[in-house]
């Protein structure tokens, strides 16, 4: 049996990445699909297009709902999805800030169902296998974390350049670093500043955002988000015997093509790979009731005050 899938917009992402990995998973349907423009959410090949969002979450036969909005509009899509009794994946980030995304886990807890944040390169065979890697020991004590995820933005009329909306660089390309933190420092549950800079665009958003941190006493990091950098993913990891880094495919968005890893002196190399389908195989996988892996609630809310901090912080 099939999880009938409903996508609220239907942009690139969804358009790109989303339809193609829901029609090539197993255990997952496109079965509907909502968005401002009727004839590019029929571009999706979904077995049913919905006029509104709404009419979409009325729909019985939908099961769950990727929503692919902007940032601003997550909380109460997904608020809304939870509420109509749907399964949510929404993109990530969660939500604005820490306390917008512990509501949301709350109402998916009152309403007995998933929510699961889009951070869909965590699904990715390549970056379990970093996971593996630090938590195994083979590395030594975890020491540094050294990333980067920077582009030059051509964006005029976008989300990302609105304040209001979300904008900018560390909600956008910084919760991927953030969530590398996480899920490599067990956590990363204690958090100290010690260096931070920003470039503001004119719109008011962060082009971009360089911050030195260190985590639970120990172990150091530096990430840079940027809009307006040449573009550049960087991930690598130091620990007290070896380290790691990767190597061919995007640090954080490898998609659809091989890979690999630097482990020490030996190089893994990982088949061609889309993370996306993963992503929905997994959560497909859970919403059924069956073995799969999801992000959990609780790196999502870390992530989201890791974000908190550093966007709070003076620089």
């Amino acid at each position: 049996m099939a999880v009938n899938w409903g996508f609220l917009g239907a942009g690139y992402v969804a358009s790109r990445g989303l339809a193609p990995a829901v029609h090539a998973s197993r255990g997952a349907h496109l079965y509907a699909v909502a968005s401002r423009d009727e004839q590019r959410s029929a571009t999706l090949e979904p077995e049913r297009v919905h006029a509104t969002y709404d009419s979409l979450l009325a729909d019985e036969r939908v099961d769950a709902v990727y929503i692919s909005l902007s940032n601003s509009q997550h909380r109460e899509w997904v608020t809304k999805s939870l509420e109509a009794g749907k399964h949510v994946l929404c993109e990530k980030p969660l939500g604005l800030n820490s306390q917008e995304t512990e509501e949301m886990f709350a109402i998916a807890s009152r309403n007995g169902r998933l929510l699961v944040e889009a951070v869909w390169g965590r699904w990715h065979p390549r970056f379990a296998r970093m996971v593996e890697v630090v938590s195994s020991g083979a590395i030594g004590n975890l020491q540094h974390l050294e990333t980067a995820f920077t582009f030059t933005s051509e964006m005029t009329d976008n989300y990302r350049l609105n304040p209001l909306m979300g904008g900018g660089a560390l909600l956008d390309v910084g919760c991927y670093q953030a969530h590398a933190w996480v899920a490599l420092a067990n956590g990363a549950i204690d958090l100290e500043i010690e260096d931070l800079s920003r470039v503001i665009g004119p719109t008011g958003v962060d082009l971009t955002t360089d911050v030195s941190v260190r985590i639970d006493g120990a172990i150091t990091a530096h990430a840079v988000s940027s809009f307006a950098l040449p573009s550049q993913q960087q991930f690598i990891v130091q620990g007290s015997s070896g380290s790691m880094r990767t190597g061919v495919g995007e640090s954080f968005t490898t998609w659809n093509e091989a890979s690999s890893l630097y482990i020490n002196d030996v190089v893994e190399e990982f088949d061609v790979a889309n993370a996306f389908v993963e992503m929905v195989e997994n959560v497909s996988c859970v919403i059924e009731g069956e073995k799969g892996w999801v992000v959990p609630s609780a790196d999502s809310i870390r992530v989201a005050h890791i974000l908190d901090c550093i966007a709070q912080q003076k620089a």
